[in-house]
């Protein structure tokens, strides 16, 4: 690709259309592909990396513990019926900002369910805040010192999802 090219693509910002161009043009020249094809594959690239990397950076801002989702989740173990594990999943109820506390005894997969249903909100677009109560505490403790408690707050509840 002419390094002209390059240089647009990158004062652009086109990191993933940048990447794949080289590649993409020589298949193109080689199939002789309409110019509108090649665009609509680039620009669809350009879009899927983007896409890939806003869900990175809301999952790495989420604060996940462990990275469980529910490709690892065995339904029958839980004591949660399974229809309120399906409709729970479908973050319907994060839509339109219902509240859900999940309470039991140790080691019934509540934090586990949890996170899940915070990986796919991640998966779904939604912000998610992940917080155990003892990191809720050295929050606000550490925000009451430079005096942005408010501040800290807003950033939390500015979350589709807040898990503590």
């Amino acid at each position: 690709m002419p390094d002209d090219v390059d240089e647009l693509l990158r004062r652009l910002r086109l990191p993933h259309l940048r990447r794949l161009a080289p590649e993409v043009l020589a298949t193109a020249r080689a199939q002789r592909w309409e110019p509108t094809e090649v665009l609509r594959v680039l620009l669809a690239e350009e879009v899927s990396g983007r896409e890939r990397s806003a869900t990175a950076t809301r999952r790495e801002a989420a604060g996940f513990p462990t990275g469980k989702t529910f490709s690892g989740w065995d339904p029958q173990l839980s004591s949660i019926p399974r229809p309120t594990q399906d409709a729970l999943a479908t973050l319907e109820w994060v839509r339109r900002r219902e509240n859900l506390v999940i309470c039991g005894p140790s080691g019934t997969g509540k934090s586990y369910f949890l996170e899940a249903l915070g990986q796919a909100a991640v998966e779904a677009g939604l912000k998610v805040a992940w917080l155990t109560l003892e990191s809720l505490g050295v929050l606000v403790r550490r925000s009451r010192a430079d005096d942005s408690v408010a501040r800290t707050v807003q950033r939390i509840l500015r979350s589709d999802l807040v898990v503590v």
